[in-house]
């Protein structure tokens, strides 16, 4: 059974905000650095009204979960059946895990300048980039776990006749559905670091593009606040996809 959280762990989260943000006044109304360099947490609240205010940050965000959710989902239909047909055939693993390998530290970043020449301007080259970045990891994991699940699982199935579709839904995915969970987790928080960096070279809207139109009118102020965006909106999805290790068929591979 899950031990009951200690209610300090939820007071400690909440004391180093508090603390980073008495830092960052600190560091704003000493003037050790100028404004321009540094935007204070009163600069930064101001732009936030502002960009509320105006619609702006909204269709921001719509912009940018939109391209976000439709190059992960994409990466997670296409990996994970991928991962888990590589990972019950070795002779496949062996011819195209150097592929893989090569394309999961190849930067995606690498692949902008190709995004815009295949795909122009708008929403399909993040697409592709988050796409990209995601697709490889997540079949690398997928495979990883399925090579390591334990022989006596298949011999169990073999006695109760389990083949094809019935062993993959009652066997193979529940056995590594903890780690593919965790994969997915990960490879979201991938996702939104290229988008950022997509939709600044790429797109005409979105958090990345409110960065780098920031950048450039030297408001790094709204910069601040779309970044404070980012890490929030990052934060809130993964608890959504952290509920996933609630569900009765996964919480066994989470339960210490």
């Amino acid at each position: 059974m899950r031990k009951p959280r200690d209610p300090g762990s939820y007071l400690l989260p909440v004391v180093v905000l508090l603390g980073f943000l008495a830092i960052w006044f600190f560091i704003c109304y000493s003037n050790l650095f100028p404004a321009y360099v540094l935007p204070s947490p009163g600069a930064v609240w101001k732009s936030f009204r502002e960009e509320v205010v105006s619609g702006r940050l909204a269709d921001d965000i719509v912009a940018s979960l939109w391209r976000v959710a439709v190059g992960f989902v994409a990466a997670a239909v296409l990996g994970i059946p991928a991962g888990l047909w590589l990972g019950q055939h070795m002779h496949a693993r062996q011819a195209f895990v150097p592929m893989l390998n090569f394309f999961r530290f190849l930067s995606p970043l690498a692949w902008i300048p190709f995004a815009i020449l295949w795909f122009h301007i708008g929403d399909k080259p993040a697409f592709f980039l988050i796409f990209m970045a995601t697709f490889f990891p997540l079949v690398l994991a997928t495979m990883a776990a399925v090579a390591t699940i334990p022989s006596i699982y298949f011999r169990v199935a073999r006695d109760y006749h389990y083949k094809g579709i019935e062993l993959l839904t009652k066997v193979t995915f529940p056995a590594i559905l903890p780690q593919v969970i965790t994969a997915l987790r990960v490879s979201y928080g991938i996702s939104w670091v290229v988008i950022v960096a997509a939709e600044m070279v790429g797109c005409q809207d979105g958090l990345g593009y409110g960065i780098w139109e920031a950048r450039n009118g030297l408001r790094l102020d709204s910069a601040v606040c779309y970044m404070i965006v980012i890490g929030l909106l990052g934060m809130g999805i993964d608890r959504l996809l952290a509920q996933l290790t609630k569900l009765p068929n996964v919480r066994w591979g989470y339960e210490r």
